[in-house]
């Protein structure tokens, strides 16, 4: 049987990985040792020259109809892990037939949860993660998208102003609608309550958390969090005519909450007296759009708030609200932004990302300023935080490079 590869950005080293090995016994040369999540199949991290991928082990027909949903994902702008290729047509020395493999890209400066907390998270921040699985799910269902098998394994965490976002890495059991019924939304969320209580309680037994999480306030708050973020992005919203205000209010409190509304269905009954407004179409990214437009810098939607909201200080403090936004944005990050990150050192530079070391930075000034009874400078700041704290921090990036 002739060895096949379907790659979407076709990667030529691919063709050098041992192919005719299986999975679990692939040399240490090629695995790096990155933490992984828990999945029903044998998984491996591999770096390729500048590249690094996750190999999945499955069976030909699963492998490609993920790779076409991971793809369907991408078009459409979910969160999701990128799909490289699927090689098919695997055998061994003896020319025994070996499974299929999904390569994805690896997610840089991701997580599984369990590694979370092997660096420090406890119970307490369970509804963080929480909160994180409950946007990405809904966005999924705006999107047309049923997941089917929801879980905390099934999700790679990145770090998100003290937040944190979630990203999907299994689509085995998706489906992808014009639309998803109230009763798959229900079934996703029951599936969802079902593993992730499962998953926590696991995670309290094996004594990865100091003290014990309790899974059925967890679940609960998944439901509640669920259902409040779908109502405020989808629900249906009457008014009088002489309240027209409340729809820049609608449209300001999605925003706060970090969502764009690209559509919206407006409809006033025959005397014009009585005026309804519903969300169509809505789309995270609101913040992360805005801060790129002015500094060019692609971030989370959480850490692009916090970066926000420093240039509207720093444009406030020098008095340059009359200027340009994009001009004042450059000046920002020539002032304060570039030269911070111009202090890290190499060897620290694969820590966090630059915009949540900012974050941490911005945090560590509070504490700081807290103590000595004034505002502390950002620069004296970025030196203590770096030196006391950043250098100390595991990596949680990684690269080609060695």
């Amino acid at each position: 049987m002739a060895m096949r590869i379907v790659a979407s950005r076709p990667d030529p080293a691919i063709l050098t990985l041992p192919w005719d090995t299986p999975l679990e016994e692939w040399p240490d040369d090629v695995v790096v040792p990155l933490p992984r999540g828990l999945s029903r199949h044998v998984v491996r991290i591999v770096r390729l020259g500048a590249s690094v991928y996750a190999v999945k082990e499955t069976q030909d027909d699963i492998a490609f109809r993920e790779y076409r949903m991971l793809r369907d994902l991408q078009r459409i702008g979910m969160p999701a892990v990128v799909p490289q290729g699927v090689v098919t047509g695997r055998e061994d020395a003896d020319g025994e037939e070996l499974p299929a493999a999904l390569i994805t890209r690896h997610l840089q400066f991701s997580l599984p949860y369990r590694s979370l907390f092997s660096r420090g998270m406890d119970a307490e921040h369970v509804p963080i993660l929480i909160d994180a699985i409950v946007v990405l799910l809904v966005r999924l269902h705006l999107a047309g998208f049923y997941w089917g098998d929801v879980s905390l394994s099934n999700v790679l965490f990145r770090r998100n102003a003290g937040e944190f976002s979630a990203y999907l890495v299994d689509a085995e059991t998706g489906e992808l609608h014009d639309s998803v019924s109230d009763r798959l939304r229900e079934y996703d969320i029951t599936v969802g309550c079902e593993n992730i209580f499962a998953e926590l309680m696991d995670l309290s037994a094996s004594g990865a958390v100091q003290r014990p999480i309790d899974g059925f306030e967890i679940i609960d708050h998944l439901r509640e969090r669920y259902e409040a973020l779908w109502r405020e992005l989808t629900d249906l919203e009457e008014f009088r005519a002489d309240e027209m205000w409340r729809i820049e209010r609608r449209v300001e409190r999605l925003n706060d909450l970090g969502f764009d509304v690209d559509e919206l269905d407006i409809v006033t009954d025959l005397d014009g007296d009585t005026i309804r407004i519903q969300p169509k179409v809505v789309d995270l990214g609101h913040h992360t759009r805005e801060i790129q437009a002015l500094t060019g810098m692609t971030v989370e939607d959480n850490q692009a708030r916090r970066l926000l909201n420093d240039l509207a200080s720093f444009t406030a403090h020098y008095d340059l609200g009359r200027e340009d936004k994009h001009l004042v944005a450059s000046k920002w990050m020539h002032q304060i932004f570039e030269p911070i990150m111009a202090m890290i050192p190499p060897d620290a530079t694969g820590k966090l990302e630059p915009a949540e070391i900012f974050h941490e930075i911005l945090e560590h000034r509070w504490y700081l300023s807290e103590q000595a009874g004034h505002e502390v400078d950002i620069k004296e700041t970025a030196r203590d935080y770096i030196d006391r704290f950043l250098t100390a921090k595991p990596d949680e990036a990684i690269t080609g490079q060695e």
